[in-house]
């Protein structure tokens, strides 16, 4: 084989690539068309889009513990002592809180606050409520 037969047989190959090249071009070109002429389907395949960010998946429990304790601390604006109970509800975690009250001197007669949180099962503060009010060193009995 010499140089020009190898130069001969490549371009052949170089017309029909590009000639595939152009074919591709055209057959894409209707289609591009097409999915410009059909808007009212994009419109209708964005509104499942929006269904999906309102049925976020449900968080893992101990993000939802604390995302639950954070949110409390917004509203009351004390600081938490930890995440004591959390439970699964029907409709989404009731997660227990515990919240310095009142900072005293020695710290062990602070006043404590057991806080109930109930959240949706993305972890979203649903309503909270106040179980009970103790001192740190007081027992579960008295």
């Amino acid at each position: 084989m010499t140089t020009g037969d190898t130069e001969r047989k490549r371009k052949p190959a170089a017309k029909k690539a590009s000639s595939q090249r152009a074919a591709k071009k055209a057959s894409s070109q209707p289609a591009a068309k097409k999915a410009s002429s059909q808007p009212a389907a994009k419109k209708s395949s964005s509104q499942p889009a929006a269904k999906k960010t309102s049925s976020q998946p449900a968080l893992p429990p101990v993000k939802v513990a604390s995302k639950a304790a954070e949110q409390l601390v917004e509203l009351l604006g004390r600081e938490p002592e930890g995440v004591t109970g959390l439970e699964k509800t029907d409709d989404g975690w009731a997660v227990q809180v515990e919240v310095v009250e009142l900072r005293r001197v020695p710290a062990t007669t602070d006043v404590l606050g057991l806080y109930e949180v109930r959240t949706d099962p993305r972890g979203e503060l649903i309503g909270y409520r106040r179980m009970r009010r103790y001192s740190r060193g007081a027992s579960d009995d008295e």
